[in-house]
């Protein structure tokens, strides 16, 4: 999940603006859970794998 489509229970703002305490401590536990990709939308992460596999059949053919 990513942060800009988390509300705040606490000041019912988005918690990627950190209005409130909670918001940011809750801010700054996701982002030391998340990964080296965990801050990439869903839309970078297909073209990442896109961009992967395009290069595997190109260099696939290009050393056949």
């Amino acid at each position: 999940m990513t942060l800009d489509r988390l509300v705040c229970a606490n000041c019912a703002g988005p918690v990627a603006e950190g209005r409130c305490p909670t918001c940011r401590a809750s801010r700054q536990r996701m982002q030391e859970q998340q990964g080296p990709l965990g801050g990439l939308s869903p839309a970078a992460l297909i073209a990442l794998l896109v961009a992967l596999i395009a290069c595997a059949l190109i260099a696939r053919h290009a050393f056949a």
